[in-house]
């Protein structure tokens, strides 16, 4: 049988991810026909189809589901072999993408101790709140916010995150907090990236009905952070993501440790493939020794 056409494999590829031969013309750069005659040649050499229509959309059939798992694996090396190819022999390039909270406030602080020890290492991050696909091999691994739900990939979760309230130590002298209820009459600030929030945190501890306006609301666990340590009010936020806050005394938390709650929220994501390279290896083995420091004020 034939090699199909590269073209034929990406454009494959591109519709199977987003599931739509529109979107996978307008990332490839073609009209959707040139996209569809991609497919119908591809399917002609394969002698099965690949796609049923579901709606407006397309889902793989199970020839298409096991195609697109050995082709994903083709395309990554291919550009791995291109990379190594086009990249002097003593530089590794290490490609991480993260959500910005973490990017900014838990990796981008500890540049300086991953490049001491792994200093042939060049590191490349890239942060946005997409979740990546790994089948063109462009990136290595990927740090992600949330539940962990996603197929196909390993998945390590890091450890010893708590939600907890945080606030600048200024504030808390000039605003004391006696008890979990005490909060209700302080200036909070929301923020809509945490697993848990204020209304669930209030209810774990015992605060009945806490009906509360907030004086800042953010869609971002940075600005919700750098806000509380600014001393405008108290953030309930991630442990992992304050650490370097916490670490500088620019943030304290509120209460003692049983009034923090336990959180799987940040989670490296890599294709299986990728654990063999040593470039990967090296980062997951810095990333646990580093998440596995205590952080200060925090019980873990």
């Amino acid at each position: 049988m034939r090699i199909p056409p590269m073209k034929s494999i990406m454009a494959f590829e591109s519709v199977a991810r987003n599931k739509s031969v529109g979107k996978a013309a307008e990332e490839l750069g073609l009209t959707a026909s040139a996209v569809s005659h991609q497919l119908g040649n591809l399917e002609d050499v394969i002698g099965q189809p690949l796609f049923f229509r579901q709606g407006r959309g397309l889902v793989l059939t199970p020839v298409g589901e096991q195609y697109l798992r050995d082709v994903t694996g083709v395309i990554a090396e291919l550009n791995r072999a291109t990379e190594r190819a086009a990249t002097p022999s003593a530089i590794e390039i290490l490609r991480v993408h993260t959500s910005p909270s973490f990017g900014l406030m838990w990796l981008l602080p500890r540049l300086a101790s991953f490049q001491a020890d792994n200093g042939d290492i060049q590191l490349n991050l890239s942060c946005s709140y997409e979740d990546v696909s790994f089948t063109a091999g462009f990136y290595d691994v990927d740090v992600r916010h949330g539940h962990a739900h996603w197929r196909d990939t390993e998945v390590r979760t890091l450890r010893n995150e708590r939600i907890l309230p945080l606030a600048s130590p200024d504030y808390l002298r000039k605003h004391p907090v006696k008890d979990p209820s005490a909060l209700i009459g302080h200036r909070l600030i929301h923020s809509e990236t945490p697993l848990v929030r204020w209304h669930q945190w209030f209810a774990r501890h015992g605060v009945a009905g806490a009906q509360k306006t907030f004086d800042f609301s953010f869609d971002r666990s940075y600005m919700s952070l750098e806000t509380a340590a600014l001393g405008l009010g108290v953030a309930l936020e991630s442990s992992l993501l304050a650490s370097v806050l916490l670490r500088k005394g620019a943030l304290v938390p509120v209460f003692e440790a049983q009034y923090t709650v336990e959180v799987a929220s940040h989670h490296v994501v890599y294709p299986a493939q990728n654990a063999d390279l040593p470039r990967v290896a090296r980062f997951l083995s810095w990333l646990d020794r580093e998440v596995g420091r205590p952080q200060e004020g925090v019980a873990i």
